[in-house]
């Protein structure tokens, strides 16, 4: 399975929202914290934005927010807003595969693979993954 960079910085970039939801940040700040490419980062916080999961407002105190609380946007909702279907094959979604002969079942199983990762990740929050920091264990 392939997680791609764009997948991978949104969710840095919004677990940076979720870590101080009320204060704005803007792309400058998330991308210096994250190291993260600026340009790069910039068209993805787009992506985010139409898909809900963040909100921005212009100005000298704008930035941006998290869309939605912390607690309900999940690494499938991330997945899904920037890289679409979780998984392809050659480029192409794994609804309509079918193969001939002996090899009829092989897309039953692509199909379950990408069943039990969608599963998984919509069972992680991005405040499961936000450090604990009122100091418990």
């Amino acid at each position: 399975m392939h997680i791609s960079a764009k997948a991978d910085y949104a969710t840095r970039a919004l677990l940076e929202l979720a870590r101080e939801p009320d204060r704005p940040l803007t792309c400058e700040a998330i991308a210096s914290s994250q190291q993260i490419p600026f340009r790069f980062l910039k068209s993805v916080v787009g992506e985010l934005r139409k898909a809900g999961l963040v909100r921005s407002q212009r100005g000298c105190e704008g930035g941006y927010w998290l869309g939605r609380p912390a607690e309900q946007i999940t690494l499938l909702d991330v997945a899904h807003a920037v890289d679409g279907e979780l998984i392809t094959l050659r480029g192409e979604p794994l609804t309509g595969l079918d193969y001939p002969g002996p090899a009829s079942g092989l897309p039953g199983v692509w199909r379950r693979i990408e069943a039990d990762a969608a599963a998984l990740l919509r069972g992680i929050s991005l405040t499961s993954l936000l450090p604990d920091t009122a100091g418990g264990s």
